[in-house]
């Protein structure tokens, strides 16, 4: 009985529950026909909305009004420009990554000079980067899509088990992360600082260094979505990370993350990415239309958030 009570209090709880009832809700209108391949796509694209969103996470547990909305973008020009480097040449898939990475880490880096050098707030900031990186792809691209490498497409559509390879190494990315936050000096300055900058600035941490470091690695993690996007898709389109904008933010604030900052759940991520995923499932299955569908997605979304805040509240 205590068990319980701890996992009820969990604040990933919510979004896992959520996915497993719309799933379920799924498998019975359909009287169980095609549910194990409903979770199995699940997972395949809920993998990536938890790229991006474990970068966004770190970004918004720094504090009111920290976002990055240079996501979509990003992915956009590191997957353009992976694919034209790899050339569909299975050697390169290396090389064609740590370019991938290198477009992150230089994104990340003009988000944090209009940040801090111009004095920018930071969704202004990383909203005005978009403009500027997403006319670097346009213009790299030229309207060419680039097959990715043989390799590359077969790693990013592969499964064992029924289990998508690449929703299993995010899943030990995550874990990964998870001690990052929670047990590292990183981490825990990012939690102090989404708490109370001034005072983390009085206990001499190092809040500039570590405002640069996350969004550097938000961007990378942006980066690695559109390079395995574009492999698991066939090639880079210049609207391939549109939907991941708000995606991104809801899976991050779904799976328990608190938009005051201060507070983040990696956990969560997957609970609330497979959520939204089975959810657009669900109602498409049920036949609704689209603007009942947009309504019902939003209605249930706020729910969703408001029993994670209540518990998270409780909690303190």
């Amino acid at each position: 009985m205590n068990a319980l009570k701890s996992l009820a209090r969990q604040p990933w709880i919510f979004a896992f529950a959520a996915a497993v009832a719309v799933w379920l809700a799924t498998a019975a209108f359909t009287r169980g026909q095609g549910a194990p391949e409903v979770l199995s796509v699940a997972f395949t694209f809920a993998t990536f909305f938890v790229i991006v969103a474990i970068g966004q996470m770190f970004v918004v547990t720094l504090g009111p009004g920290n976002v990055d909305l240079s996501i979509p973008a990003t992915m956009t020009l590191a997957g353009t420009v992976s694919m034209k480097v790899m050339d569909g040449a299975d050697w390169m898939i290396l090389p064609g990554y740590l370019v991938a990475l290198g477009v992150g880490l230089v994104v990340g880096l003009f988000n944090v000079a209009l940040i801090r050098l111009l004095r920018i707030p930071p969704i202004i900031a990383t909203l005005s980067s978009s403009f500027v990186i997403q006319s670097a792809a346009i213009w790299y691209n030229r309207g060419l899509r680039v097959k990715p490498p043989e390799w590359l497409a077969e790693f990013t559509t592969a499964k064992v088990l029924g289990m998508p390879v690449l929703a299993i190494l995010v899943i030990a990315v995550a874990a990964v992360m998870h001690v990052v936050l929670n047990r590292t000096v990183y981490g825990r300055t990012v939690i102090a600082i989404g708490q109370n900058a001034r005072a983390a600035r009085l206990a001499r941490l190092d809040v500039s260094r570590v405002r640069l470091g996350t969004y550097v690695m938000c961007s990378a993690f942006a980066a690695s979505c559109g390079y395995f996007l574009a492999g698991f898709s066939g090639g880079a389109a210049l609207d391939m990370g549109a939907e991941y904008l708000l995606a991104s933010i809801a899976v991050v604030v779904i799976g328990g993350t608190s938009v005051a900052g201060g507070y983040a759940n990696v956990p969560g991520l997957w609970g609330a990415a497979l959520f939204l995923f089975l959810l657009v499932t669900m109602l498409n299955t049920f036949g609704l239309g689209a603007g009942v569908r947009l309504v019902l997605t939003g209605l249930i979304i706020i729910a969703v958030i408001a029993l994670a805040g209540g518990s998270r509240a409780d909690r303190r």
